[in-house]
């Protein structure tokens, strides 16, 4: 297996899409010759043409709009938005269009399209760059939403959503595109989308989480390991549809639930994720179904979004608030 980054397994990933069927376009704001903002298609145009990876103009809402086109002439299209901060002026295209485009046509038309999208904090970008807004893509039936947490899972993640049939918002966490490697066949492969993974067993409390958020209650298992308390970490990597049968599986275990996400705590995943579990295990529970989140306030400003970011401390935090209950 090689090493890679998080940015070079998604890019392998689009270079093995595109060889593997001419239909696959990839289009976005400068990611052609210029490889895009964080060199997600570098080198891809040099080696596919520059008709099937290009450049579109600074409109988000024309990138929306030409790839439902593309999707209904039997292309499937991969566009960029530049940051998922950006998507309100493509919303139409994604929850009133792709989403209902099988549906509406009886099956006849589909939306084979994945839109990737950099978002996330903690790498102090300006203002509108760093939005967590899956949960409004979430709230929409007929759109899968993925948000890899290694590149690993990053890179069978995406060659997935690209050969689904139906439309996906893929989204990366700009703060886990270089931070650190792991081990990503060189060959092809597929990981199942809305299938979580349980990346630390455990026996005592049960933290349910995704994108760069498992890293950090990783680290806050690990240090709660110290204390004697075992911590089970579940990456969500889908989050719509999440994978309740795994959820489930790990609080009849644990029996204490603790909902990590970036996002603000208003609505979103996490609230989901805890409403689910109650209806279906609630006397599995012995403590209530905590959640770590941002505050319920616009995004912060880059000098102050560390204090504004949650982190380890305050998963450990709630995890020894569950235990103590």
């Amino acid at each position: 297996m090689a090493q890679m980054t998080m940015i070079q397994a998604i890019t392998d990933a689009l270079r093995t899409e595109l060889k593997n069927d001419e239909n696959v376009l990839v289009f976005g704001e400068d990611v052609g010759k210029n490889g895009g903002v964080f060199r997600a298609t570098e080198g891809l145009q040099a080696e596919f043409g520059e008709e099937r990876v290009f450049d579109t103009p600074l409109a988000e809402s024309a990138i929306g709009g030409l790839a439902i086109g593309l999707g209904l002439e039997g292309y499937r299209p991969v566009p960029e938005i530049q940051f998922f901060g950006f998507v309100y002026e493509t919303m139409d295209s994604i929850n009133g269009q792709m989403a209902r485009m099988r549906y509406r046509s009886g099956g006849k038309h589909h939306s084979p399209i994945t839109i990737r999208s950099p978002f996330g904090g903690g790498v102090h970008t300006p203002e509108l760059h760093a939005d967590s807004l899956e949960g409004l893509i979430a709230q929409q039936p007929g759109v899968k939403v993925v948000i890899p947490s290694t590149p690993y899972d990053a890179k069978g993640l995406l060659i997935a959503s690209i050969r689904d049939n139906d439309p996906v918002v893929y989204l990366e966490h700009m703060k886990l595109y270089r931070s650190f490697r792991g081990e990503v066949p060189e060959e092809e492969y597929t990981i199942e989308l809305g299938k979580a993974d349980v990346k630390r067993e455990g026996k005592d409390v049960t933290i349910v989480t995704y994108g760069a958020m498992v890293h950090a209650s990783l680290k806050a298992a690990e240090e709660l390991e110290k204390q004697n308390i075992d911590v089970e970490v579940i990456d969500l990597r889908t989050v719509s549809p999440i994978d309740i049968d795994t959820i489930l599986a790990s609080v009849k275990k644990t029996n204490r639930v603790v909902i990590v996400q970036e996002a603000q705590r208003q609505a979103g995943i996490a609230a989901h994720v805890a409403t689910e579990i109650q209806e279906r295990a609630i006397l599995h529970l012995e403590a209530p179904i905590l959640r770590v989140a941002a505050p319920d306030t616009v995004y912060a400003f880059s000098e102050a979004e560390e204090v504004w970011l949650p982190n380890h401390q305050d998963i450990i935090e709630k995890v020894q608030a569950v235990i103590n209950f």
